[in-house]
């Protein structure tokens, strides 16, 4: 079906509803973007999209109008739906009204250029859809160039996902990858694999290397005794005495922001 255009509302309802399941989602290279900001950057960002669905109560005025007439005048179909079945294909409990289907800009990790994993973050496990959102958010405001998932990380195209990166997906490159493929990849473009774990030395003792892969681990374990033994330096956040550990995507942008050159 991806590979034809969409017009019936009923085909891009039954579509949407059916990318809420991440096989749909890989079977079909489609990923679905909601909400006013995300269909915006969805846009700016040119990526191809496939339809679009939207409420009557969308307000004609307003930013979530405006988009539907830009991504009309490509050519995308734009279905008009009840409030009922647009909140049947939706994922918040208070929908905006405008949902995106778009393709999967993906690049398998072999293909990214050697430039593009000189600043990359390693997702190790991370499970929770609006962690991954907000570290993709995150990476992409301090100058991360690649994210990639290893086994276990939450989809990188979950509405959930998306939603909190707001646009961070398309000022980046995301890719996904086995600890083999990243550590060859890594060691084709000279890069050395960092990870972060309380155990490891403070970021502040340590000087800023001029190219990094910094993975952060699962939200209750940590990073994989994999990774772990594959990090060529394991780096901490220094914190309060009696403070345990930090939710992984605070961790991650102070330590992203510490390592910046």
């Amino acid at each position: 079906m991806h590979r034809n255009q969409v017009n019936n509302p009923a085909q891009l309802l039954t579509l949407a509803r059916d990318l809420q399941r991440r096989k749909a989602r890989e079977r079909n290279g489609l990923f679905v973007a909601e909400g006013v900001r995300a269909v915006e950057e969805l846009a700016r960002a040119g990526v191809p999209v496939r339809g679009v669905l939207v409420t009557p109560g969308l307000p004609g005025d307003g930013r979530g109008a405006a988009v539907v007439t830009v991504l009309a005048a490509r050519g995308v179909p734009i279905a008009t739906l009840s409030d009922a079945e647009f909140e049947s294909a939706a994922g918040t409990d208070n929908p905006q009204g405008i949902l995106a289907i778009a393709e999967v800009p993906m690049t398998p990790l072999a293909g990214v250029d050697k430039a593009q994993l000189m600043r990359t973050l390693v997702l190790d496990g991370v499970q929770d859809p609006g962690n991954v959102g907000t570290l993709i958010r995150t990476a992409a405001a301090l100058g991360v160039r690649t994210i990639v998932a290893l086994p276990g990380t939450a989809d990188l195209w979950n509405a959930k996902v998306v939603r909190g990166a707001v646009g961070g997906h398309f000022h980046l490159t995301v890719t996904t990858a086995t600890l083999n493929e990243l550590a060859t990849a890594l060691r084709g473009a000279n890069v050395p694999l960092w990870g972060a774990d309380t155990g490891g030395r403070a970021v502040d003792d340590l000087p800023a290397p001029h190219a990094f892969a910094l993975a952060v681990g699962n939200e209750g374990a940590g990073l994989s005794p994999a990774v772990r033994a594959a990090a060529a330096q394991l780096v901490s956040l220094p914190m309060t005495a009696g403070v345990e550990s930090l939710n992984v995507a605070v961790a991650a942008g102070v330590l992203l922001y510490a390592l910046r050159s």
